[in-house]
């Protein structure tokens, strides 16, 4: 977390959190949202705004965490601003090595190799789960040859329960 966010957390506590407001799709983009986007309709369907400004997406990459309870947010200074996933917190892309770098450039190594039913193809890794960017597919079915990756079915509705996280923290703020 920037310092700079450290201290604007110190400085003022009990800053409401934002819901809605920040969306992140499968291939690592970040849209924002305003009330009109919003009130259009739950993210992805409604997207927003693609962000495009390089320093602001920096700057998120470098303040992305989650809470306790798997909700995943961009520390603003002294407000947490919830972000809607359209798949899961993570998006990897897969290097030469098969070692997986994030959308915000963290570094990982793949643990359990899973695909849904639409053929999208999911990594764990100590970090949390993530979907395999499009365009490294090449590089999954290549590891899959090779017996270096394994893929486990599994249904992507179940994926927020098994790795403990949410993908509408705006949904589940207005329903408890």
């Amino acid at each position: 977390m920037d310092d700079i966010v450290k201290q604007a957390l110190a400085k003022w506590p009990h800053v409401p959190d934002c819901y809605g407001w920040l969306g992140l799709d499968a291939r690592g983009r970040w849209y924002l949202r305003d009330d009109a986007v919003q009130a259009a309709g739950l993210f992805p369907q409604s997207r927003g705004s693609l962000l495009q400004h390089e320093k602001l997406i920096a700057f998120i990459h470098r303040n992305y965490e989650h809470d306790s309870q798997g909700q995943w947010f961009f520390q603003n200074g002294p407000q947490k601003v919830y972000v809607e996933l359209e798949c899961a917190p993570w998006v990897w892309r897969i290097e030469p090595d098969l070692s997986l770098v994030a959308h915000t450039g963290a570094r990982a190594s793949a643990m359990d190799c899973l695909q849904d039913g639409c053929g999208r193809v999911y990594l764990s890794s100590a970090l949390g789960v993530g979907l395999v960017h499009t365009l490294d597919m090449e590089a999954v079915a290549d590891a899959v040859e090779k017996g270096i990756w394994s893929p486990q079915a599994v249904s992507s509705t179940d994926l927020p329960k098994r790795y403990g996280f949410v993908l509408s923290p705006k949904v589940r703020s207005t329903v408890g």
